[in-house]
């Protein structure tokens, strides 16, 4: 089939089988040109939990399809590729850090939600991008933490909040390739545009940046900036929305540099019109976890909603 014939098969198979798509920032554009939803992971995971679907399919990875099964886990939850893996979720095994919790009493779990399941069980508290800061700041300051899977996101929340928190050795392999001289040679070629880097960059980077937020900070960011032109650290994925919402505006990336090709997901490109077809065709693959660990992972997602709620950071 061609790809206009895919899509109006996915659509006619999406609205018989009460379906709803979801797809995250990082995904091909196409595939996110036929999402219900577009956003951050915890975000479409959060959506789902109010779409009335039979059906949810998951156009992101692994474990994001997890939290949306987590979330909901009387749905029955697609992933168009299970292969569709994260450089993150993988830097953290769970024996490895139940090792690691071990060697650590007295300390509270902070998880990245860019984690396993296994991981969230292990966690006492799972934060994103976007609310890090605020639920470490609303912690008491002598309370102990660990802080996993990822080190450039934990090492930027402590020094923005002056914390010790210990942290676990794991990175977004995309994330932490982006070197910030590239970058900087970037931004001399281009004086007039700010730099918008993820928190999941290294610290070089981050130094270098003139605002560092999430997927959705970011594309906040740029819509209220009076700016033209940006130069974007994060993977390509999100550039689609990046140009739906802001049509007048240029962004410039790495690639531009032709010294990197190094923000681009494989993972995250391996979902595919054709398997996303298939995945609606056939009902598969199918995100199965048993009620233990469904709850076990649950409990400090809900922690992190509450508080989030509390700081009146969602309604």
């Amino acid at each position: 089939m061609t790809d206009q014939e895919l899509k109006q098969e996915i659509l006619k198979l999406k609205k018989e089988k009460n379906t709803v798509i979801l797809g995250h920032y990082y995904q091909r554009h196409e595939i996110q040109e036929l999402s219900d939803y577009v956003g951050d992971s915890l975000a479409l995971a959060r959506q789902a939990q109010q779409a009335t679907a039979d059906i949810i399919v998951f156009c992101g990875v692994h474990f994001m399809a997890e939290t949306a099964k987590i979330l909901n886990p009387s749905r029955k939850v697609l992933l168009p590729d299970m292969e569709a893996s994260c450089s993150l979720a993988e830097s953290c095994k769970a024996d490895e850090f139940a090792a690691f919790k071990a060697q650590h009493p007295g300390h509270m779990v902070i998880s990245y939600v860019n984690c396993s399941a296994e991981i969230k069980a292990l966690s006492d508290l799972i934060c994103t991008s976007g609310n890090a800061e605020q639920l470490v700041r609303s912690l008491p300051e002598d309370q102990k933490i660990i802080f996993a899977p990822d080190r450039n996101l934990g090492s930027y929340i402590n020094q923005i909040t002056g914390r010790q928190m210990v942290l676990w050795n794991g990175v977004c392999t995309v994330h932490d390739a982006m070197q910030a001289e590239a970058i900087l040679k970037l931004k001399a070629e281009n004086p007039d545009a700010p730099v918008v880097a993820h928190p999941e960059c290294n610290a070089a980077l981050l130094k270098v940046a003139d605002f560092i937020g999430s997927t959705k900070a970011m594309l906040d960011y740029i819509k209220k900036s009076p700016s033209r032109r940006f130069i974007v650290a994060t993977e390509t994925g999100i550039l689609y929305q990046m140009k739906k919402e802001n049509p007048g505006k240029e962004f410039i990336t790495l690639r531009d540099d032709r010294s990197c090709a190094c923000d681009d997901c494989a993972y995250m490109k391996l979902n595919t019109l054709e398997k996303l077809y298939r995945c609606l065709s056939d009902e598969k693959p199918e995100i199965l976890m048993s009620n233990e660990m469904i709850e076990a992972a649950r409990r400090p997602i809900e922690r992190m909603l509450e508080m989030s709620r509390q700081l009146g950071l969602v309604k």
